[in-house]
C-alpha cells in the first residue's frame, strides 16, 4: 500500500476535492483505495456518501482508540474506494495528544500494526486538515509521499514555503523516506493571466515537481459534493472528471504501476 498525504496549510485549495476525486479516478484504474479523513470538518467523508450517522468508528478511534484499524473502515458509494471517516472528535486531538508518548507516530504505528489493512489496498490517501498541526504531522510521518494542491492565485507560492519547511523537518526528525509526490495546480483558468503566471512561476521555481496535469476551475467539481459523489460519477465527461483521470494516470506512470482499467 502506497500512502500519500494530501496537504496544504491553506484552506480552499481543493485539497479535499483532490482527495475524493483522485481516489475515485484510481479506483477506475482497478486500484483499491483507502482514504483516511484526518480533517475534523469531515468533508471528504460527506463527499463520498458517508453520512454522520454512519461514523460510529472514525479516524479519531484509529489514532486514540482501542478499535482494530480494519473496524474503522467504511464502504463508500464509489466502487473500489473505502474510507476511515472523520468526526468532530478530532478537533480536540491536539490537546489530548500532548501527554501521549510518540504522539507524532501514532498513525504510522497503527497502520504498521495493521498488516491486513496494508494488504487490502493499493493506495492510501490521507486528507489532512488545513493547518500544520499534530494531525498533519501524523499524516506526514505515516506517509511515503506528499501531494500538494496549489491554488492558481496570487501568494500561492509564498504559502508553500511553510509546508516545504515542515516536510524538511519531518524528514530530518521522523520520516527520512518522505518525498514530494508532486505539486498540483488547482482552480486553474487558462483564460486568466494570473493563473498562467502562477503556473509559469511554479514550473520555473519547482521544475519537475509540478504535475503536468492541471485541475481547471469547473462548476461540476463544485456541484458534485452536494450529491455526495465524486465528479467522475456526477458528470463523467466534465473537464474536472477528465483532469482527475489524467492525474491518476500520471501518478500511476510516475510510480511505474501498470494501468488496468476495469472491464465494463
Amino acid at each position: 500500500m502506497k500512502t500519500i498525504a494530501i496537504a496544504n496549510q491553506k484552506g480552499g485549495v481543493a485539497k479535499t476535492t483532490t482527495a475524493i476525486n483522485l481516489s475515485a479516478a484510481l479506483a477506475e484504474l482497478d486500484q483499491r483505495v483507502l482514504l483516511i479523513d484526518m480533517d475534523p470538518q469531515g468533508n471528504a467523508s460527506t463527499g463520498l456518501g458517508v453520512d454522520v450517522t454512519r461514523r460510529q468508528k472514525s479516524s479519531y478511534d484509529l489514532l486514540l482508540g482501542d478499535v482494530p484499524p480494519l473496524e474503522t473502515v467504511a464502504e463508500t458509494t464509489t466502487p473500489g474506494v473505502f474510507i476511515i471517516p472523520a468526526t468532530t472528535d478530532l478537533s480536540s486531538s491536539d490537546i489530548e495528544l500532548q501527554g501521549v508518548s510518540r504522539r507524532s507516530f501514532l498513525l504510522k504505528d497503527r497502520l504498521r500494526a495493521a498488516g491486513a489493512l496494508s494488504r487490502s489496498f493499493d493506495f492510501c490517501m490521507i486528507d489532512c486538515p488545513p493547518s500544520l498541526n499534530l494531525l498533519t504531522v501524523n499524516a506526514l510521518v505515516a506517509s511515503d509521499s506528499v501531494l500538494v494542491p496549489l491554488q492558481s492565485e496570487f501568494f500561492a507560492l509564498e504559502g508553500l514555503s511553510h509546508l516545504l519547511k515542515t516536510i524538511r523537518d519531518i524528514r530530518q526528525q521522523a520520516n527520512p523516506a518522505l518525498r514530494i509526490e508532486g505539486v498540483l495546480l488547482t482552480m486553474h483558468d487558462a483564460r486568466n493571466n494570473l493563473s498562467q503566471q502562477v503556473e509559469k512561476d511554479a514550473r520555473e521555481t519547482l521544475g519537475e515537481v509540478v504535475f503536468n496535469t492541471v485541475i481547471p476551475r469547473n462548476v461540476r467539481l463544485s456541484e458534485a459534493p452536494s450529491y455526495s459523489v465524486p465528479v467522475i460519477t456526477y458528470d463523467p465527461n466534465s473537464k474536472g472528471a477528465r483532469a482527475y483521470r489524467d492525474l491518476a494516470a500520471e501518478l500511476m506512470q510516475n510510480n511505474r504501476i501498470p494501468e488496468k482499467r476495469i472491464e465494463a
